[in-house]
């Protein structure tokens, strides 16, 4: 008998994972929230605004795209700028293994779980692979509408344009067009416009 795949169940582990994030994060109204339940929340809804038609393993590679990041901090690894990548290669394969095991535990097929790990690893991002673009397009707008402003105030306007070129880099027409449209101090504002404009 084929099994029937569970998103909801699926869904609901990865939020209960996130929900055990001990970094917190403060809403508008005062409350305080785990970080990654926040971070995949803020990943969901641009992915709505993407791509609303995502399929159920496309939904579930963005709620898991940072599963138990906080379990490796960044100084496990070299502060340097091959520190910096083996972390986050460590992290992207970390969390697929990990979220696929939970969609494998879900009824999904092999060919879904492992296509979900896939995307969490963004393979083919390169070669312009749509499904990896649009989870490459949500993580960046994800970052200009709610990392931006705390990541300007911890470095110099050099480094946060460089950034901001690497980000808009990587990024499609829907996801520019879809950038274009966060609201943004007027110093923000001004630095995108220097980064577009180099």
């Amino acid at each position: 008998m084929a099994r029937t795949p569970d998103f909801a169940k699926a869904r609901l582990m990865i939020y209960a994972a996130h929900d055990e994030d001990p970094t917190k994060h403060t809403l508008p109204d005062g409350s305080q929230t785990p970080y990654e339940t926040h971070y995949s929340t803020q990943m969901e809804s641009y992915l709505s605004k993407r791509c609303p038609e995502a399929s159920e393993v496309l939904r579930l590679a963005v709620c898991g795209q940072h599963f138990r990041r906080w379990e490796v901090p960044r100084d496990s690894y070299p502060k340097t700028k091959v520190g910096y990548l083996t972390w986050r290669t460590h992290l992207k394969r970390r969390a697929g293994t990990e979220v696929a095991r939970i969609l494998d535990e879900c009824n999904y097929g092999t060919e879904d779980f492992t296509r979900c790990q896939a995307l969490i690893e963004k393979e083919g991002l390169k070669q312009g692979e749509e499904q990896v673009q649009v989870l490459e397009d949500v993580a960046c707008l994800v970052f200009l509408d709610d990392q931006f402003e705390e990541f300007k105030e911890k470095h110099d306007e050099a480094k946060i344009v460089h950034i901001l070129k690497k980000t808009w880099g990587k990024m499609s027409k829907e996801g520019h067009d879809l950038a274009l449209g966060i609201p943004m101090t007027e110093e923000c504002k001004a630095l995108v416009g220097k980064a577009l404009a180099e």
